[in-house]
Formats: C-alpha cells, sequence, structure tokens
C-alpha cells in the first residue's frame, strides 16, 4: 500500500514538472511522463489489489460498474457498449 503512495507522489513530480511550477527546475516532464505515471498508478493499485483478494479482475469491474453508472446513471452505458 505505501507503494501507491510512492506512485502518486511520482504524478504530483510529473504534473509540476510538466507545468514548469518549480522555478529552479523549469519544465522538466512532459504530459507523457504524467501519463505513464498514472499508468504506474493504476499497475500499483492493482498489484495491490490482488494481494487482497483472487477475484481483483472481478471486484474491479464490479466497482467500475458502479462508478458508470453513477456518472453516467441508471440505465445508460458507456460509449462502445452494446
Amino acid at each position: 500500500m505505501l507503494k501507491l503512495s510512492e506512485e502518486v507522489g511520482e504524478v504530483a513530480q510529473a504534473v509540476i514538472g510538466a507545468t514548469g511550477q518549480n522555478p529552479r527546475k523549469g519544465v522538466s516532464h512532459s504530459w507523457q511522463d504524467v501519463q505513464s505515471e498514472l499508468c504506474d498508478v493504476i499497475v500499483t493499485a492493482m498489484v495491490a489489489l490482488t494481494a487482497l483478494t483472487a477475484d481483483a479482475g472481478d471486484v474491479f469491474d464490479t466497482h467500475l460498474a458502479k462508478v458508470a453508472e453513477r456518472s453516467l446513471g441508471p440505465g445508460r452505458r458507456r460509449p462502445g457498449e452494446a
């Protein structure tokens, strides 16, 4: 779980670097770096979820369906769904 916090911190560093918010370093990262770090967060979270349950994929799918329904409204489908 601590690794997840580390990865989120790396996203923050990349955003700061992509926007040039650190005057000492200027623009030190790209938006592709931010995307890569976000992917690392997702992978690390799935590894942590897998450590908690053998059904990590099912747990994630169920949760994602709930988030989609909450975001899109009941009975609405995500783009590309039949």
